[in-house]
C-alpha cells in the first residue's frame, strides 16, 4: 500500500520545523529561569539583630559584611557552624560564605549597635562594606523592554499577515496588494447559468462577453473589438452577483472577484495601488474577467460636495480605475464586470463608451420568471406533489430572487414548526404573510373598542378596493396584529408597465377607505391611518410633480433621473410653483376621499357585515367578499369578454361556409 515502508511498517511522521517565533519565546523563558537560578545567592538564613547580638556574646561571629548599605551578611566561625547545624532550624545553613543575613536599616545606627556589642562582650569582629550588583538581573532589566517591543512587533506582523482576507498578501508590506479571489481551473465555481432562473436577456448579453473571450478570433477577423466592460444594474436581490458567479462557472478563463469596498483603506494611496495590482494580475492571466461588486463604493461622481470632505482618496482610486480600464496602456483580453444598484451616482467618465460599453439591466422578475425561480429554490425542499408553482408566482408580485429564496426557506421553517411531513401551500402563504407583514402578535393587548375600530378600518379598505374597477384586487383582510401594524389587507396588484390617472385615483381612494370608514361609522378619526396618509401624500405629490397629472401645474416633471440634484439645497422650481403643487396634491387627495366616501355610503350595509365578520373570524378572504358584495365589476367584464371571444370563431366559420353552400351565388 502506498504510504508504508517495506515490511509493512508505518513511516515515522516527519517533525515540522519549529517556528522562529517559538524559539524567541523559549530564549526569553531561559533567561528568566537562569536569572532565578544563578542570580539567587540569598541562601543564608534571614535573622534579626537580637539573634546576631546573642551570637556575638557567645563569640561565634567571625566577620560581618554590609552589602549595598542594606543587608548585613554574618559569617560564623568554623566550630560555630557545626554547633548551629545541630539545631533543627539551622540545619541547612551553608558551610562557606555567610550563614545569616539581616536588614540593618540605617548604617550609622547599625555601626553604633555593633560597637556597643563589641565593647560589651569584648569581641573583635571585622566589619566590611561592599557594593554588589547582579549581572543577570541588570542584563534582564536592560533587555526586557526591547524583547517585549520586538515580541509585540512580531505578533502584530504575524496577525496582519494571517488575519487578512488575502492570506499572506495581507501583511503590512503587502497592504497595496489587491485582495481579489481568483477562480480558474484549479478553483472552479459550481454555479452555472442553469442555476440562474429568469434574466434571459441579461444572460444573452453576458454569454456574448464569455464568447468574446472563448472565440476572439471570429470577431477580430471582422475588425470588431472586444468590449472593455459591462455594468450590471438593478435593485438589490435581483441576482447580479449570482449572474457574475455563473459567468465564472461557465467561462473557461480565469475570473478575479473583488468588492468595491476592498479598495478603501485607512492608508493614503492604498486604493490606487490595489487597482494597479488587480489589473497587473489580470494582465498576467489574460484572457480573463474581473468582477467588481458594489462598484459605487469607489465609482461615485467626482467633484460633488467637496466642501464637506477634504479626503480625496476615493477619487484617486477612481482615477486609477479609469486609467486602467481605458488609459494610455492597453489591457488586451481583460473584461471588467461590475454590479451596482446605484447607477445614477456613478461618474460619467466611468460610464462612457470604451470603459463600460454595456449596461445590462437586471430588474425584478415578472410572473413567468418568478415561477422559474421558485422551481430552482424548491429543488432541495420536501414539498407536497400537487404544489402549484404558478400560484406561488402570482402571490409574490414585486418579489426579487432573494425574496423568493427567503419565502421558500421561511415556508420550510413554518412546516417544521408544525411537525408536517411536507411543505404545502398554506406554509408558503404563511411565509409570504410573515415576510410582507411581519410576525403575528396574537398576544398583543387590544381593547374591544380598539379592535372594533380596526375591524371597520380594514373593512373600509376592503370595500372600496372591491367596488372600484381599477383598484388592486384583494386577497384577504386580517385584524390580527403583525409587526407594527394592528391590521392588514393583502392585495394582488396587476403587473403593468404604465399606470393611468384613473387607476391611481382608484388606488388612492382604496387607501383612504379606512379613514373614511372610521369617520362615517364612529364620527371620529384615529392615528391608525398614519401609514395610509403617508402613502397617499407621496403618491399625490408624485402625480403632480413627477407625472404631470395636474391641470394647473401642467405637463411638467421635476423628477431627476440622473441623480445630479440629489444633494442640492434648493428646489428646482419657484415658490409659486411649490404652492401650486401643494394645492394640487391636496385637491387630488380630497377627490380620492370623496370617491371613497361615496362608495362606503352606497355599500354601508355590506361594510358593516364585513366588519362584523372580521370581528368574529379575525381573517376574511376573497370568498367572503364575493358572498357579501358579489363579484367585482372588473371580473364580470372580463368574463363577458372571454365569452365573446369564444363565440367569435363560430360566427366567422358560419359566414365563410355560407357562400360555398349557395349554388345561386
Amino acid at each position: 500500500m502506498p504510504g508504508k515502508e517495506p515490511g509493512g511498517r508505518q513511516p515515522m511522521p516527519t517533525m515540522k520545523p519549529r517556528n522562529p517565533f517559538f524559539w524567541g519565546w523559549m530564549v526569553i523563558a531561559a533567561i528568566i529561569v537562569g536569572w532565578y537560578i544563578i542570580g539567587d545567592n540569598q541562601v543564608a538564613v534571614t535573622s534579626d539583630w537580637n539573634t546576631i547580638e546573642k551570637m556575638i556574646s557567645e563569640g561565634d561571629v567571625a566577620k560581618i559584611n554590609v552589602v549595598n548599605k542594606e543587608i548585613a551578611e554574618v559569617s560564623l566561625k568554623k566550630e560555630a557552624i557545626e554547633k548551629y547545624r545541630q539545631e533543627k532550624e539551622y540545619k541547612y545553613i551553608p558551610q562557606e560564605g555567610a550563614q545569616f543575613t539581616f536588614n540593618i536599616g540605617s548604617v550609622d545606627t547599625f555601626r553604633q549597635d555593633l560597637d556597643a556589642a563589641k565593647a560589651k562582650y569584648g569581641q573583635d569582629i571585622p566589619l566590611t562594606y561592599e557594593n554588589r550588583r547582579n549581572v543577570w538581573s541588570d542584563l534582564l532589566v536592560s533587555l526586557l523592554p526591547w524583547v517585549l517591543i520586538i515580541g509585540v512587533w512580531i505578533f502584530i506582523m504575524r496577525s496582519m499577515s494571517q488575519g487578512g482576507a488575502g492570506g499572506g498578501n495581507a501583511g503590512i508590506f503587502n497592504v497595496g496588494k489587491a485582495k481579489a479571489q481568483v477562480f480558474d481551473k484549479e478553483t472552479a465555481v459550481n454555479v452555472t447559468f442553469k442555476d440562474v432562473a429568469g434574466l434571459e436577456e441579461a444572460k444573452v448579453e453576458i454569454m456574448e462577453i464569455v464568447d468574446f473571450l472563448k472565440n476572439p478570433q471570429k470577431y477580430r477577423e471582422l475588425g470588431g473589438k472586444i468590449p472593455k466592460g459591462a455594468l450590471l444594474v438593478g435593485p438589490p436581490g435581483t441576482g447580479k452577483t449570482l449572474l457574475a458567479k455563473a459567468v465564472a462557472g461557465e467561462a473557461n478563463v480565469p475570473f478575479l472577484s473583488i468588492s468595491g469596498s476592498d479598495f478603501v483603506e485607512m492608508f493614503v494611496g492604498v486604493g490606487a495601488s490595489r487597482v494597479r495590482d488587480l489589473f497587473r494580475q489580470a494582465k498576467e492571466k489574460a484572457p480573463c474577467i474581473v468582477f467588481i461588486d458594489e462598484i459605487d463604493a469607489i465609482g461615485r461622481a467626482r467633484g460633488k460636495n467637496t466642501g464637506f470632505s477634504g479626503n480625496d482618496e476615493r477619487e484617486n482610486t477612481l482615477n486609477q480605475l479609469l486609467t486602467e480600464m481605458d488609459g494610455f496602456g492597453t489591457n488586451a483580453g481583460v473584461i471588467v464586470l461590475a454590479a451596482t444598484n446605484r447607477a445614477d451616482i456613478l461618474d460619467k467618465a466611468l460610464m462612457r463608451a470604451g470603459r463600460f460599453d454595456r449596461q445590462i439591466e437586471v430588474g425584478l422578475p415578472d410572473i413567468k420568471e418568478r415561477e422559474e425561480i421558485f422551481n430552482v429554490h424548491l429543488k432541495g425542499l420536501k414539498i407536497v406533489p400537487d404544489l402549484d408553482r404558478s400560484f406561488l408566482a402570482r402571490q409574490t408580485p414585486g418579489f426579487s430572487g432573494a425574496d423568493i429564496a427567503n419565502v421558500c426557506n421561511e415556508a420550510a421553517l413554518i412546516a417544521a414548526r408544525g411537525n408536517k411531513s411536507a411543505i404545502d401551500k398554506d406554509d408558503f402563504l404563511s411565509a409570504i404573510d410573515r415576510i410582507v407583514g411581519g410576525l403575528e402578535r396574537k398576544n398583543k393587548i387590544i381593547t374591544a373598542e380598539e379592535k372594533r375600530t380596526i375591524a371597520y378600518h380594514e373593512a373600509g379598505h376592503a370595500t372600496v378596493s372591491w367596488m372600484l374597477e381599477h383598484a388592486n384586487p384583494l386577497i384577504k383582510v386580517t385584524i390580527i396584529p403583525r409587526g407594527k401594524a394592528l391590521g392588514a389587507a393583502w392585495y394582488l396588484p396587476e403587473e403593468r408597465q404604465i399606470t393611468t390617472r384613473e387607476q391611481m385615483m382608484d388606488e388612492l381612494a382604496a387607501t383612504l377607505g379606512g379613514r373614511v370608514s372610521e369617520q362615517i361609522n364612529f364620527g371620529r378619526i384615529s392615528t391608525g391611518a398614519l401609514n395610509d396618509l403617508e402613502r397617499v401624500t407621496k403618491q399625490a405629490y408624485a402625480m403632480v410633480a413627477y407625472f404631470g397629472m395636474s391641470e394647473k401645474v401642467g405637463n411638467l416633471s421635476f423628477y431627476d433621473s440622473t441623480g445630479q440634484n440629489e444633494m442640492a439645497l434648493t428646489k428646482p422650481y419657484s415658490e409659486m410653483t411649490a404652492q401650486q403643487i401643494d394645492n394640487e396634491a391636496k385637491g387630488i387627495i380630497d377627490e380620492a376621499y370623496r370617491m371613497a366616501e361615496n362608495v362606503i355610503l352606497e355599500h354601508r350595509e355590506g361594510l358593516t357585515k364585513l366588519a362584523e365578520r372580521l370581528l368574529e373570524k379575525e381573517v376574511v378572504f376573497t370568498e367572503d367578499l364575493e358572498e357579501i358584495f358579489g363579484k367585482r365589476r372588473k371580473d364580470i367584464l372580463k368574463e363577458q369578454q372571454e365569452a365573446a371571444l369564444k363565440k367569435e370563431p363560430e360566427i366567422e366559420s358560419a359566414e365563410t361556409s355560407e357562400p360555398e353552400t349557395s349554388p345561386e351565388a
